[in-house]
């Protein structure tokens, strides 16, 4: 039997399509709470300084089915969800909120995807290079960099990056995706902004990785293993890591979610059209429907990369059984 076949054979498969189906009522509960709450707190998408007159505030209802009742406008509102149509912004004319996660969600993806790659990578390397080197110098040294890097926020750090890296030496672009026709994601113009959203999950990483290390390196396994004679590579490399790596795991799962979904201050810093920005502005401009798009589809990202991490975990770790 192959590698692969034995990493499929050990794959839940019963427990995944549980969860699967499970996420299905999870979803419309989330989806109704969100909805139901939205409706029934104070102000509308339609409220300002200016008080609309009646008839006018009528014909603005009446489009996007306002003045229906509760039941019915989520009723409709789930019929269109479930055929993949998030409906019209309310406050964007002109634009359907898939529209604007169409043109939101490449640009988090894109971000998030790759902070969080650099994060994994850098930070794992980081948290395993001080738990092997406990209450050494190099340990002190990464475990500083990583308080810091936990203590200072993302929008100290933007700021500081532009002003070194794009002001001061020029290599990389002050914020923006380009200018016509050279519109679009690069290296030249996504490096800021990937460096300032993972710097914080390298903190997180490493420090988790490196605690890890040091409670996988006092395992009975990990003693049997040295005691056998192996080099100190493979016990690392087939003992340890293994084991250290799931506690990552259960972290990465929904970091992921919540980092590829969009981050309202690199967005904002780096003038990046994403869906932080979009779900930020409709919530304050109680845009229901494009506040509903984005919460879904950060629901979605949860449900579908805690269930990565599930299978990842029965992958990584025999002896993790779901019944």
């Amino acid at each position: 039997m192959s590698a692969l076949q034995r990493s499929l054979s050990r794959i839940p498969w019963a427990y995944v399509i549980r969860r699967l189906l499970f996420a299905i009522p999870t979803l419309l509960v989330i989806i109704a709470v969100a909805f139901f709450m939205m409706r029934l707190a104070p102000g509308g998408p339609f409220d300002g300084e200016r008080k609309l007159n009646a008839a006018t505030e009528a014909a603005i209802k009446a489009k996007f089915g306002l003045d229906q009742p509760l039941w019915k406008q989520f009723t409709d509102y789930l019929l269109g969800v479930l055929q993949g149509d998030f409906g019209p912004s309310m406050k964007t004319l002109g634009k359907s909120v898939n529209d604007l996660i169409a043109d939101g969600l490449p640009v988090s993806l894109a971000v998030g995807s790759l902070a969080m790659l650099v994060a994994l990578t850098v930070g794992t390397a980081l948290g395993v290079f001080a738990g092997l080197r406990q209450n050494t110098a190099g340990d002190y040294t990464v475990m500083g960099i990583a308080m810091a890097g936990i203590s200072i926020p993302t929008f100290v750090t933007g700021p500081i990056l532009i002003l070194t890296l794009a002001l001061g030496a020029g290599l990389f672009a002050v914020g923006g995706l380009g200018e016509y026709p050279n519109i679009g994601m690069s290296l030249h113009n996504m490096t800021l902004p990937v460096l300032t959203l993972a710097l914080p999950q390298i903190a997180i990483i490493s420090r988790l990785m490196r605690a890890s290390t040091i409670e996988t390196m006092r395992s009975p396994h990990v003693r049997t293993a040295r005691a056998k004679g192996l080099a100190e590579r493979t016990v690392i490399m087939r003992h340890v890591l293994p084991s250290a790596v799931l506690p990552l795991v259960s972290y990465a799962g929904p970091a992921m979610a919540r980092v590829m979904t969009g981050s309202l201050v690199i967005e904002r810093i780096f003038g990046l059209p994403g869906m932080g920005s979009y779900f930020v502005d409709g919530a304050i401009n109680r845009d229901y429907t494009l506040v509903m798009g984005a919460l879904i589809i950060y629901a979605t990202l949860i449900v579908i990369f805690n269930l990565i991490a599930d299978i990842l975990y029965a992958l990584l770790d025999p002896k993790v059984k779901y019944d």
